[in-house]
């Protein structure tokens, strides 16, 4: 079966919650952008809570395009805050040092296309927890029929509706001071579980 689902930034652990079984995975990039989404957003943790980290975008919020269309507004250094941020929430959680130089590779490189930038996050988590998994862009005049049977999740996993979702605890950095915080980046997954996060989403679904 054939799942379809939006393109996002470093997904939630929801996000892979939900989809990390399916074999063959369609991102919909004809949709148009919606404001306040996950598509040029991700949320990381740090001391105090949630943290945005967002891709800025040509016409900002009031953006309409199709995803495919959507061009980063690369006259920000959005790479190089995000890494910084990343670095400051995740320097002391046990797996950082791991992937911290392949992760500064992909955040070395510019990018102009938000789809090019989504697809190659999804692609080095993909990599990183051994996940063997077909990334396929619906194409011109295609529709989600011809993937039948197929599984529609588009536009289901927003920063809304992920709060209904139960998540299972793990290890997080700052759970000493702020408690379990569900539905993070898979970042926050990745660095604070390591190798064992695929054994968590197996065993967490």
């Amino acid at each position: 079966m054939s799942l379809i689902i939006d393109l996002q930034y470093f997904p939630t652990v929801t996000y892979y919650k939900i989809s990390y079984k399916e074999i063959n995975v369609v991102f919909d990039i004809y949709e148009r952008h919606q404001k306040m989404s996950f598509t040029n957003r991700c949320r990381i943790l740090g001391s105090t809570g949630f943290q945005w980290l967002t891709v800025p975008i040509v016409n900002g919020r009031d953006q309409r395009s199709l995803i495919k269309d959507i061009r980063i507004a690369n006259d920000y250094k959005w790479q190089q805050q995000h890494w910084r941020t990343l670095t400051a929430c995740y320097n002391r959680s046990p797996w950082f040092e791991f992937y911290k130089d392949e992760l500064w590779g992909l955040y070395s490189r510019k990018v102009d296309f938000l789809v090019d930038w989504n697809l190659s996050c999804m692609q080095w988590v993909s990599q990183k927890l051994g996940l063997f998994t077909e990334f396929e862009l619906l194409a011109p005049n295609q529709t989600v029929q011809e993937f039948h049977p197929y599984l529609d999740l588009r536009n289901t996993i927003t920063p809304k509706s992920v709060e209904s979702i139960e998540i299972q605890p793990y290890y997080q950095v700052f759970e000493d001071r702020i408690g379990f915080q569900p539905h993070a980046s898979i970042l926050d997954l990745l660095f604070c579980e390591g190798r064992a996060a695929k054994t968590w989403l197996e065993h967490h679904k």
